[in-house]
C-alpha cells in the first residue's frame, strides 16, 4: 500500500514533520510570487517561472533523536539590467542547499563556525517560500551584464559632458596669463 502524499503549505511548514516523513514539495511558480526578488527584474515578473523542490530527511544521531535537514533546489532564469549597456540580459540562477535544522538561535551560532551546512531554527510555522525568496536574493550577481553587449555602447550626455569639461581653457590660467603680460591693466607706473 502506497502512502499519500501529505498536503503542506510551503509558508506553514512544521519542520520536524516534514523531515520525519521524509515529504517533498515540487512547485513552479511566476516571479512574481517573491516580491523582494520582483522589484529586482526587469520586465514582468510574472513572465518569469521559478522552478523548486524542497526535500525533508530525518538524519539519526546516536545518543540523540535525530535532525531534521532540508534539501532545496530552485533554478530560474530572471531578467536583469545589464550594467554595461543597460539592455535586458537573462540570468540564470541555480540553488542548491542542505539546511540543517537546530533547536534555537544560540545552538546555530555556536554550531555555524564548525558546519559546513547552512543551519537555521527549527518551527513548526517555517516558510519555506521566504527562505527560497532569500536564496534567489542571494544568487543575484553583484553586476549584472552580459558577456558580449548586443548593441556598441552609447556614451551618456555625462560622460560627453564631462569630455568637453576637460577640453576648455581653466579660466584661471587664462586669467594668470594675462597678469605676466606687460600689457596687463594695472601694471602702470
Amino acid at each position: 500500500m502506497s502512502k499519500e502524499p501529505k498536503a503542506f503549505n510551503a509558508q506553514h511548514i512544521d519542520i520536524a514533520a516534514f523531515a520525519r516523513g521524509q515529504e517533498s514539495l515540487t512547485q513552479q511558480t511566476s516571479a512574481a510570487a517573491f516580491p523582494r526578488l520582483a522589484e529586482e527584474l526587469q520586465g514582468d515578473p510574472a513572465a518569469q517561472p521559478v522552478a523548486w523542490q524542497a526535500q525533508g530527511q530525518w538524519h539519526a544521531q546516536t545518543g540523540g533523536a535525530g535532525q531534521p535537514w532540508l534539501d532545496l533546489g530552485v533554478q530560474a532564469t530572471v531578467t536583469l539590467t545589464c550594467q554595461r549597456c543597460l539592455q535586458p540580459v537573462e540570468v540564470p540562477l541555480d540553488v542548491q542547499r542542505a539546511f540543517r535544522f537546530v533547536k534555537d538561535e544560540a545552538t546555530a551560532e555556536v554550531q555555524d563556525e564548525e558546519s559546513e551546512e547552512d543551519l537555521l531554527v527549527i518551527s513548526r510555522d517555517f516558510d519555506l517560500h521566504a527562505l527560497i525568496e532569500d536564496e534567489l536574493l542571494m544568487e543575484l550577481p553583484l553586476v549584472p551584464r552580459h558577456e558580449q553587449c548586443p548593441r556598441p555602447l552609447v556614451l551618456n550626455d555625462a560622460v560627453t559632458s564631462a569630455q568637453e569639461v576637460q577640453e576648455r581653457p581653466n579660466p584661471f590660467a587664462v586669467l594668470a596669463q594675462l597678469r605676466q603680460s606687460p600689457d596687463a591693466p594695472g601694471d602702470k607706473d
